[in-house]
């Protein structure tokens, strides 16, 4: 059985100490993997570490450095996509961005020539496509309604652009030019490129809290109504898309492995956040500022791979393996021996019967094992 939709009050507990257990856990895990910090001057809060959760039913666990502010910066791609494509429809945003990984580093130059597009919107070039065609007259237009529907999935009236964030983002900004406009060399941008870099950039430079985040996160795994606030953020359509492409595309160039290793849809950003949201049970947050060299959070990276492997939540888990706010240790069942080769084939006939096959009674399947 699956996590239940209402959690009991045990339940509630118990998930809130797995959670600290976890949390400790990883803090007193070392950080060699750590190779860089964005900004540099980050490595200042190199000890802040942060996890938060919040279920559908609006349940909501934090720990650590929960009330820390940093920028969305990458994470920000997801909610620029989703209102995209409420603006445009799947079909239409499709044609001028994919939903293909593309393999390459989150600034490549890379493109799917074939279709002339972008290879996703989780990386820089197709984030800047989803804010050229989202709907809006100006910058303000536009950078307003992203913000209007930020603070609706993630519960906070109040929240703003970072406007020091973001003309610093504004002033270091060569690489996304020059993405932008070759790009618009090519008919892939059609706004004006300063205009779209603010609007792509003010959205990264968004202040956010993990709790804020996880609010974020279980509003997509709830349908896309917050949960905490009932209030729908992004029409229900469009949900399936969004988190789908979190999950084959969110974290950089290593969101393959990710997949299929993790199997939790997630999206990182390099000031150290990563935003995990697990369909139909819960929304997460992490942060902590270390980087790997995809860009990704190491701590967070591996608070999402032992809820994964520990507790069960890689999406196609069998859903009795979920242990978040159950009570005793994980259970492994014994595994089944791997069937012989041919094992799923048909029985063989007896070619020396004459039998033709017609009309004859069907041939034994060997049952398939889970």
């Amino acid at each position: 059985m699956a996590w239940d939709e209402t959690l009991t009050e045990q339940e509630v507990r118990r998930a809130r100490e797995q959670l600290e257990q976890l949390l400790e856990r990883q803090a007193r895990m070392g950080t060699a993997d750590v190779v860089t910090y964005h900004p540099p001057e980050a490595i200042s809060q190199r000890d802040l570490f942060a996890l938060a959760g919040t279920h559908v039913d609006g349940t909501q666990w934090t720990v650590g450095d929960h009330e820390h502010r940093f920028p969305l910066q990458s994470i920000s791609k997801v909610f620029t996509y989703a209102l995209a494509l409420e603006d445009n429809g799947r079909e239409a945003t499709l044609t001028r961005v994919g939903v293909e990984p593309s393999g390459d580093p989150f600034n490549s130059l890379a493109f799917d020539e074939f279709n002339r597009r972008p290879h996703n919107p989780m990386v820089n070039a197709g984030a800047l496509v989803a804010a050229d065609i989202v709907g809006g007259a100006d910058v303000d237009e536009k950078v307003g309604r992203l913000l209007e529907r930020m603070r609706l999935y993630t519960g906070n009236p109040d929240l703003e652009v970072d406007q020091e964030l973001l003309e610093a983002q504004l002033a270091d900004a060569d690489r996304n030019l020059g993405i932008s406009y070759y790009m618009r060399s090519l008919g892939m941008l059609v706004g004006e490129v300063a205009e779209i870099l603010a609007v792509y950039l003010s959205a990264c430079s968004v202040m956010v809290t993990t709790a804020e985040l996880s609010v974020a996160a279980a509003t997509l795994a709830h349908g896309g109504i917050n949960p905490r606030t009932d209030e729908r953020a992004m029409p229900r359509t469009y949900v399936r898309d969004v988190i789908g492409v979190m999950f084959t595309c969110g974290m950089y160039d290593a969101a393959g492995q990710w997949a299929n290793d993790v199997g939790i849809p997630a999206k990182s950003g390099v000031s150290g956040g990563i935003m995990a949201s697990i369909p139909n049970q819960v929304g997460l947050g992490v942060f902590s500022p270390g980087l790997d060299i995809h860009g990704n959070s190491v701590r967070g990276v591996n608070v999402c791979r032992e809820l994964s492997d520990r507790f069960g939540l890689h999406i196609f888990a069998d859903p009795g393996e979920t242990q978040l706010g159950r009570l005793g240790g994980r259970v492994w069942p014994e595994p089944e021996p791997e069937p012989e080769p041919g094992a799923l084939d048909p029985d063989p006939r007896d070619e020396e019967s004459g039998d033709d096959h017609e009309g004859a009674t069907p041939p034994a399947v060997v049952e398939a094992r889970s």
